[in-house]
C-alpha cells in the first residue's frame, strides 16, 4: 500500500510541474515599457544610433529600469519594438521579449522564465525523485539478474532496461537540478551566468542577489506551504527587481563613478532612477549581504 501511495504521489505531481512548465506561457513586458507611436515613428525615421539612444532614454526616464548593454546603451527590442524591463531577454524560437528569461529549453518546448521558471524547479525535483523510486524499487531485482536467480524470462531484460534507463536519467537530472540551485540561492539566470547585468557602476554578476534566503523566497514565494506544489508564489511582477544599486546610496554610486574613467562616449548619461518601494517588492526590506563583482564572458545559447 505503501509503495502504491508514493508511486502515484510522485508520479502525479510530476505530471502536474511538467504540465504547468509546458502549458504556462512565458511572461512579457508590460505596454509601458512600449514605445508611444509618436516616439516609435520618430525612433524610425532617425538614423544615428546616438539620436535614437536619446528617443529611448527620454522614453525611459520614468521606468524601473537599472542595468544597459555592454556599451552603457538602453536596452531596446526591435523586433518587439519595446524597452527591455531588467532581465527580460528576446527569445528567437517563441519570438517574444520574455521576462527574466533563464533559457529556451527543448524538453519541454516553451521558454523558461519568470513565469515558469518554479514549475520548471518542481519538474526536475520531481523528476529526480521519480527515477530514484523507480531506480530503487527495481535494484534487487537488477542484483538477482547478476547473480543468475532470476528466473529465466525475457522480463529479466525488462529489468536490466529500466534499471539502466532510470539509473541514467537520475545522474543527468541531478546535474540539472544542482545547477539550478546554485543559480536560485544567487539569485541568477542562465544567461546572467554567462553574461552579468551591466549596472550603473559597470557589471555585476550578483547585482540581484538579496542572500541566500530572499533569493529562495522571490522565487518560491513567501508561503512555504506552497513551495513543493506547482502553484505560481514568485514575488513581484517580473518587469522590475530589487538590486543592490537601488539599496545603496546614490551619492556613494556618484563618488565611485567619478573615479571610474570614462570606457565610452555615452559613459555619463543619465539613467532611470526612480527606486522600487518596499510595497512593490517585500524583499527589499531587511539587509541585504553580498561579496563579489565583476564582469563575465559574453556568449549566451538558447536551451
Amino acid at each position: 500500500v505503501v509503495y502504491l501511495v508514493v508511486f502515484h504521489l510522485s508520479f502525479v505531481m510530476f505530471v502536474w510541474s511538467y504540465g504547468k512548465t509546458i502549458f504556462t506561457s512565458p511572461a512579457t513586458p508590460s505596454n509601458e515599457f512600449c514605445l508611444s507611436k509618436a516616439d516609435k515613428e520618430q525612433y524610425e525615421k532617425e538614423e544615428r544610433p546616438e539620436s535614437q539612444q536619446e528617443i529611448l532614454r527620454r522614453a525611459a526616464k520614468d521606468l524601473p529600469i537599472y542595468t544597459t548593454t555592454a556599451s552603457r546603451a538602453i536596452r531596446y527590442c526591435d523586433r518587439c519594438q519595446l524597452i527591455k524591463p531588467d532581465r527580460c531577454h528576446h527569445c528567437s524560437a517563441c519570438d517574444v521579449c520574455v521576462l527574466k528569461m533563464d533559457h529556451h529549453c527543448p524538453w519541454v518546448n516553451n521558454c523558461v522564465g519568470f513565469s515558469n521558471y518554479k514549475f520548471f524547479l518542481l519538474f526536475l525535483m520531481y523528476s529526480l525523485l521519480y527515477c530514484l523510486f523507480v531506480a530503487a524499487t527495481v535494484l534487487q531485482y537488477f542484483i538477482k539478474f547478476w547473480t543468475n536467480e532470476l528466473p529465466d524470462t525475457h522480463a529479466k531484460f525488462h529489468v536490466l532496461f529500466l534499471f539502466f534507463v532510470a539509473a541514467m536519467f537520475f545522474i543527468s537530472i541531478l546535474s540539472l537540478f544542482s545547477y539550478h540551485c546554485w543559480l536560485v540561492g544567487k539569485n541568477r539566470s542562465t544567461i546572467e551566468t554567462f553574461r552579468a547585468p551591466t549596472f550603473r557602476n559597470g557589471p555585476d554578476k550578483n547585482g540581484f542577489s538579496l542572500g541566500c534566503s530572499k533569493n529562495l523566497r522571490e522565487v518560491f514565494g513567501d508561503e512555504k506551504k506552497y513551495w513543493l506544489l506547482p502553484i505560481f508564489t514568485s514575488l513581484g511582477d517580473g518587469c522590475n527587481f530589487p538590486t543592490r544599486l537601488v539599496i545603496m546610496d546614490p551619492e556613494q554610486l556618484a563618488v565611485s563613478s567619478q573615479n571610474e574613467p570614462a570606457k565610452s562616449s555615452v559613459a555619463n548619461q543619465s539613467f532611470p532612477t526612480r527606486p522600487l518601494s518596499e510595497s512593490q517588492n517585500r524583499l527589499l526590506s531587511g539587509d541585504c549581504q553580498w561579496v563579489e563583482t565583476g564582469p563575465e564572458e559574453e556568449n549566451v545559447k538558447s536551451g
